[in-house]
């Protein structure tokens, strides 16, 4: 609440970034009902929650990107959690994004789409995808982008759809 109280007092601020932490499952991970994952994904929920009430009329302005700097292997170690693994997933949502659709690549769990058989593969670069969403949301061009993403990487397919109107 106190991001959304500060992002409405100043709209001068286009940018801001935050973090929550303890992410790092490898013992006792848990499942969807119980344990960290469970406590960890439903404190985010609450937090995107509140953000979004704290926006109020702001939130049609805005754009949230939740990520992480890496994915979780795909099976279970020997202590109940998960390695660091490759694949991974962006939400976005904000008053602009058109939601609930997966979009990218989805090369399945079977041995043959995991990478080194053993997690997800990475599909999308990330940068691609803030990329986009820079350009959307700042009327930035290629220049501009080439500056704050100067290493080369594959533009996302089929991210045009993502966003409303």
């Amino acid at each position: 609440y106190q991001l959304a109280r500060l992002m409405t007092q100043d709209p001068g601020l286009q940018v801001l970034f935050t973090d929550l932490g303890d992410w790092d499952t490898h013992i006792g991970q848990g499942n969807a009902r119980r344990g960290r994952l469970q406590g960890n994904l439903g404190a985010l929920a609450r937090g995107l929650q509140l953000l979004v009430q704290g926006l109020g009329e702001d939130y049609a302005r805005t754009t949230v990107v939740v990520m992480s700097e890496f994915g979780r292997t795909l099976h279970e170690n020997g202590t109940g959690g998960t390695d660091h693994g490759h694949g991974n997933v962006m939400w976005l949502l904000g008053g602009g994004i058109r939601g609930g659709s997966v979009y990218g690549d989805w090369p399945g769990l079977g041995r043959e789409g995991l990478y080194q058989q053993r997690d997800l593969a990475v599909t999308t670069d990330y940068r691609a995808v803030l990329a986009l969403l820079a350009a959307r949301q700042f009327g930035l061009n290629d220049a501009q982008l080439q500056r704050i993403f100067p290493q080369p990487f594959q533009p996302a397919r089929g991210l045009d759809r993502l966003w409303r109107g």
